[in-house]
Formats: C-alpha cells, structure tokens, sequence
C-alpha cells in the first residue's frame, strides 16, 4: 500500500472514530426530547395558534446562482408560502455542505439545541446507528394521523428501507429510476473494422485487442481500448459481470462487501489480463474522480467504456463534447459483459427502490409539523414544482411527461437550480411508475441525446442484481466499512497492476488483510443475517 493510500485510510478512519464518539454522546443530546415532543404534538393537536419554527436540513453545494442564496431562494420562498404561511409555520432550512453530510449531522445531532427537526443522510449504517441509540422519533403513529399522502406516495416497499425492529425510524426517499450503469462502445471503429457489437465478454476481448493491433482511428500512443477509473462506475460493472448473486437476483448491498462473492477473484483476474496487455487506461488508479477518463473520451481516445447511465448525455457534456470534437464519431449503449456465475446473463447492479433517510431526532419539539411538511410535499403537485418548476414557464406537459423548455430565460431557470436537493422526497422525477419515471428523465436531456439516453436505460435495465433488505442492522458494516472501502480500492488496485505470474500472490495478500481488517466478521454476520431471512 502507498504512503498515499495510508493517509487516505487513517483519515477516513479518524472520521469513524469521531461518528462513533459523536454517536455515543447521542443519548445525552437527545435524551431530554420526550416530554418536548409530546407537548409539541399535542399543543398542535389541540388546536394552538403559536407561530412555531420548523428547521429542515438542505444540502449546500456552494452553487447558488446570484441573487439566491442556499437558504433564500424561489424553492424556500415557495415552501414558507404554500406550506408554512398556510400552517402558522416559520420554515428555517440549515445548510450542510454536502461533502460533509455526515460529519456534519454527527455534530447536529450530538447538540439537541441546534439539531434542525428534519435531517437526512443517504448511509444506512449512519441511520441505523442513530435509531439502535435511542436518537430519532419513531414515525409510525404519526405517518397515520398526518401522512396519508406520504405513505401512499411512498408504498410499503420503499417504507420498509426506514424501519427497525418494527418501527419506523425514518422516512426513505423514494428513488424514481433504479438503471444504474451501462457500457457504451464506439460504434464508428467497429464499422471501420468491419465488426458487430461484441455480445460476450470473449468477445469483448476480442474487440479491444483488435482496437489496439488495428488503431482504427489511428490514434497511436493515444489508443485507449477500454477507458477505466478507480470509480464505482469504472470498475463495478465489470466485477458484477463475474460475481454470483446471494438470493436469486439480490446480493449485499454495500460496495465492500463485492470481495466476499464467489466470482470476485475471476473479475480481478480478467481485469489483470486487460491491464497487462495494455487494453485499459494506464493510470487507472490516479483517477478516481473519471477527470481522465472523461478527458480521453471525448477527445476521441476510448473505444469501450462503463459509466453511470445517461452521465454522458447531459447537455454540452461528455457525449456533446465527443461531437464537436470527432465529428464523424458514433457511441452505442450496449450489453456485453456475461456472467458465468449466472446463467451467462449481463448481470449488473441496480439501485434499491429507497433514496436518502429521511429522520426526525428525538429530541424534535416539531415531529408532528415534520411530518406535515413531507406529508405536503407528496401532495398535488408539489413534488414537480420543487424538481421542475413552474408549468408553462420551466416546462410543458407531453403525454404526462413534463419537458424543460430549452428557451426559458436562465432567471426561470435558476428557480430550480436546487430541486434535486430540496425535493427530497424523490430521487429523480418520481412522477408516476418506472416507465413514466424514465420517460421524464430522458426528455430532460438535449433532443439529440434522446435516443442513445432509451437505449442506455434498456441497457442498464437489464438482467440487474438488487440490495437484499434485512430486517436489523449489520453491525460490522458501521464498524468496519470505511476501512473496507478503502481497502477494496487497493486490492483493484494490486490485483489488476500486478505481473501475471504475481497475480496470485498479490490477491491472496490484499484479501487476507482485508478479511483481517474486518472482513471475516462481516462475512460471517452476513452469512447469519442471510440465514435469517431465509
């Protein structure tokens, strides 16, 4: 391991440790919220006229366009008009910058005085933690008296993401879209060598060695066959193509818990394979932000790439890039890699129904106006406005899809710059089922990308792999998943880099001291927690 790799690993080490601190100390900062909490439930039930402040969590990416501000903007000034002036309700939002979300919420939620009354967080072994020590509301009761819409909005599927023991601790988002990666391909060199779309992964390496050996865009040293990233969406496609699923379509659902698959050690072996024989980006391990891997892409030097479906799509992105800059290129979203451990299907990862988890601390005075507020935002068209607009202005309604309009003024625009971030309910334009859910997003994309953006969710869609949902907590994975993940990267990392006749050596080294680290226990209440839901 790097000196670099080290410090990377005791520094997001020394943030569990504070979570960990911070987390015991929840008990003493929220002990006091009880008697609070029911008199803030029952004053509200009983009529009162008080002008009470509702504070809600909203993320801060430091992109608020001049004149707006994260906490003053249309979509906070719409909020306090329809809901909180309609309800007696100051709504006051706190920011946390997203980079920080959940050192930040350790901090808030460790001080009963300044914790605002709804919070968020997107890691579930954050909100189980916070649940198991006494730190948030139990909704249940609530989501009865004042979340008729939100419970219908949500369903019991997405609903059972927030529960423990029985009860419901949270109030998931809802996620609209569950495609997840797709694999694109540069259809203009394989019509210059005369080949099909490779529909194995024998084939595939076919392909990318004849894109070395045959250079068809005559690119020389610039040649990159396949482009790969130190990201999820360079690496994980490529290892679910190999690993067997735990029940039927579903397997573990934290990205370090890839290693302990049967299948894990084949997909480093192949990776080791394209690595060695130069059919993958060089310096794949220096890029886990994709900066190089978008740069080489489109600039015309990657023929074969995975990624997050539809990221290379959006307006004058990657893919609109690719065009001013090769303008007789040509991508196609395409199925190839094959799963031997699955009946040979394009086995690939989707995301659970679930969004973020949505909490209300026990030490909330205002759980019932919490309540209220989400309840509101699944109501009519609330949702929409926060993500889109304003009908008419932002967007035009086309067969029940909602279509931005390209010549709306940049002011209109910037109504919603935030929506995603606000509208936190949803993940995605949640406006209906699956198929009306994508058919929103892809008209959210430039004309020209539309069709690429149908073909890559078909893609994504197909034959995916989901997150099992038990029903407690995994210990091991708050006590040892930073750790993991960070040591996932660096048996990528190894494995892949070392010389063929190394390769053996070098993954049995990086898995023992990753079972070591952690692994083995988490192996084993896995196993256990499988047994019981079996």
């Amino acid at each position: 391991m790097t000196g670099q790799t080290r410090r990377g690993v005791m520094k997001k080490a020394a943030g569990t440790v504070l979570s960990l601190m911070l987390g015991a100390s929840l008990l003493a900062g929220c002990g006091s919220g009880d008697k609070e909490q029911a008199a803030g439930a029952s004053g509200e039930a009983g009529g009162s006229k008080e002008r009470v402040t509702l504070k809600v969590e909203v993320f801060d990416r430091g992109n608020s366009p001049s004149p707006h501000t994260i906490t003053n903007n249309w979509l906070t000034q719409y909020v306090q008009k329809e809901f909180g002036d309609k309800n007696n309700i100051d709504v006051e939002f706190v920011p946390v910058q997203r980079s920080e979300e959940t050192t930040k919420l350790n901090v808030l939620m460790a001080s009963a005085s300044d914790v605002p009354d709804i919070v968020f967080v997107y890691d579930s072994s954050v909100f189980y933690r916070y649940a198991q020590q006494g730190g948030l509301t139990d909704v249940g009761e609530l989501l009865k008296e004042h979340g008729t819409n939100l419970t219908k909005y949500l369903g019991d599927e997405t609903l059972k993401f927030g529960q423990l023991e029985g009860k419901q601790f949270a109030i998931p988002g809802k996620r609209a879209i569950t495609a997840r990666y797709n694999s694109y391909i540069r259809q203009d060199w394989l019509d210059k060598l005369g080949m099909k779309a490779p529909k194995t992964t024998e084939e595939l390496y076919e392909t990318l060695k004849a894109f070395k050996e045959k250079d068809p865009a005559g690119l020389g040293d610039k040649n990159i066959p396949m482009g790969l990233a130190l990201a999820p969406s360079g690496y994980e496609t490529l290892i679910y193509s190999f690993i067997k699923p735990v029940k039927g379509d579903l397997t573990y659902s934290q990205r370090y818990e890839m290693p302990l698959h049967e299948g894990f050690k084949e997909a480093m072996q192949f990776m080791n394979k394209l690595y060695n024989e130069g059919l993958v980006s060089k310096d794949f391990s220096l890029d886990e932000e994709e900066e190089q891997l978008t740069k080489d892409f489109q600039n015309g030097n990657v023929g074969f790439m995975t990624e997050d479906v539809g990221q290379i799509l959006y307006a004058d992105g990657v893919m609109d890039n690719l065009r001013k800059n090769v303008p007789d290129s040509k991508v196609a979203a395409i199925d190839t890699l094959t799963n031997p451990n699955a009946d040979n299907k394009y086995t690939k990862s989707r995301y659970g129904s679930n969004g973020m988890y949505i909490m209300i601390p026990k030490s909330s005075k205002r759980s019932v106006e919490a309540v209220k507020y989400l309840d509101w935002m699944a109501s009519g068209n609330n949702l929409l406005t926060m993500s889109t607009g304003v009908e008419g202005e932002n967007y035009v309604m086309e067969d029940g899809i909602p279509v931005i309009k390209e010549d709306a003024t940049q002011e209109v625009k910037d109504r919603v710059y935030n929506g995603g971030d606000m509208a936190i309910l949803a993940n995605g334009k949640a406006i209906g089922d699956q198929e009306m859910n994508e058919k929103a997003w892809t008209a959210g994309f430039p004309k020209q990308n539309q069709e690429l953006m149908r073909e890559s969710i078909a893609v994504a869609n197909t034959d995916t792999i989901g997150p099992i949902v038990f029903n407690r907590p995994i210990e091991a994975e708050a006590k040892y998943g930073t750790a993991l993940n960070d040591k996932l990267k660096v048996i990528i990392v190894q494995s892949t880099m070392a010389k063929p006749d190394q390769f053996e050596a070098v993954y049995e080294r990086e898995m023992q001291d990753f079972m070591n680290i952690g692994g083995s226990e988490l192996k084993k209440e896995l196993e256990a927690a499988l047994q019981e839901t079996n």
